[in-house]
């Protein structure tokens, strides 16, 4: 009987241990340093080996999310995180940038070359694939007043998840699974909703530091976020909600109550992050900032130091406080996005300011600026949310091939 009983309780040991290993403790990765640098190989290995030893931490952060499948400066060559991932044995959210284009061919192309190039070594490590990041925010009304560049229609995403499962069906990652990623704005938009349909799990990006149309001081900042998942989960139809970028800003403008402190941003990790690491799936915004255009610094390290600029040691049981009111719409949020956006977007990878176009380089703001990976010359730049420094808008429009 007793061997009996301990092995029971061996095995729920166990299978707790893998219940909270299968969730996702993440950063987001732009594919350009703070200087506008495209990164190579050898700078994603120090970043992603940063990631797996930041002092203090409270668990591993084994996952990267990437905003493109393009080495930045050229048309489809595979981004070297791909094989950075592969030395440092770290997962990925593979991104594909989707804004401002018609095509996604490109993309899907890189990301066959890399499966074709490393195997199983690289699918692996593969925990999903969003298509498209913030796309739908940046042209809606409130995008468009913010001046987050080019984004992409609803239904232009749709038709991009289904060519990405039809590309994708007969190899090794038939049955990856597909998100979206968008700010909570666009996925209670009842106009987006054909999205919600096609993808696997929602992905959301969430700032309170950019909500200033709310009493947004970082006191106030988990009931904000609280709400934009509360309000993000209404319309999931049951399905999962990854939260896909989140933080505070160390240095930078202020908007609205938001200050931009370190002592603001370590206490958003102790009273917000700490209550979602290891209960629900995060990417957070940021390890390394990678827009040079965004005056707003989100970075937990100082030039990839493993000594993080604030404690980011957990306490047990750090609970979100109840959803304010202050962002609720009970989920629905009617009318259409339009397509009338102006400004550039591309892939370099951070959160963006609030005026110049979407980039996927890597950065945090409420808008984002730059030029689609077809047109980037100078390399990939995945920025990410400058954007929401207006009403129902949850800042951040990520993304970008810096030129």
């Amino acid at each position: 009987m007793r061997f009996t009983s301990l092995l029971a309780v061996a095995a729920a040991t166990v299978g707790s241990a893998a219940a909270a290993d299968s969730v996702i403790m993440g950063f987001n990765a732009g594919a350009t340093d703070d200087t506008g640098k495209v990164k190579v190989e050898a700078d994603f290995v120090k970043e992603f080996t940063t990631a797996q030893n930041l002092q203090g931490a409270p668990g591993d952060f084994t996952t990267i999310r990437l905003y493109s499948n393009i080495q930045g400066g050229t048309k489809n060559t595979p981004i070297e995180a791909f094989s950075a991932a592969i030395k440092t044995n770290t997962k990925l959210l593979l991104g594909v940038w989707a804004s401002g284009t018609d095509s996604i061919d490109e993309e899907l192309n890189a990301l066959s070359a890399a499966i074709k190039k490393y195997g199983t070594k690289f699918t692996d490590l593969v925990v999903g694939i969003s298509i498209g990041s913030e796309d739908m925010y940046r042209v809606s009304e409130p995008g468009i007043r913010n001046k987050s560049g080019v984004g992409n229609s609803a239904e232009k995403i749709v038709e991009f998840i289904k060519a990405t499962r039809s590309k994708l069906a007969d190899g090794p990652l038939a049955k990856i699974k597909v998100t979206h990623v968008d700010t909570w704005t666009a996925w209670v938009n009842t106009s987006n909703k054909a999205v919600i349909d096609n993808v696997d799990f929602l992905a959301v990006n969430a700032f309170p530091f950019y909500e200033a149309e709310h009493d947004n001081s970082v006191g106030n900042a988990g009931k904000l976020l609280a709400s934009a998942l509360s309000s993000t989960e209404a319309v999931a139809g049951g399905k999962d909600v990854w939260i896909t970028e989140t933080g505070w800003a160390y240095s930078g403008p202020t908007f609205g109550s938001a200050d931009a402190t370190v002592d603001n941003a370590g206490k958003y990790w102790k009273e917000v992050g700490c209550a979602l690491f290891g209960k629900k799936n995060v990417f957070w915004y940021t390890l390394r900032d990678a827009n040079p255009e965004n005056k707003v610094k989100f970075a937990i390290s100082d030039n990839l130091s493993t000594k993080p600029r604030y404690d980011l040691s957990c306490e047990k049981n750090v609970q979100l406080p109840s959803a304010t009111n202050g962002n609720s719409n009970n989920g629905t949020v009617s009318g259409g996005n339009n397509n009338n956006a102006t400004g550039s977007a591309s892939p370099s990878g951070g959160a963006a300011q609030s005026t110049g176009a979407a980039k996927p380089s890597g950065s945090g703001s409420p808008s984002s600026s730059g030029p689609s990976p077809a047109q980037a010359t100078g390399g990939a730049a995945a920025s990410s949310v400058n954007m929401m420094a207006l009403a129902l808008s949850v800042a951040f429009g990520f993304a970008a091939f810096a030129l």
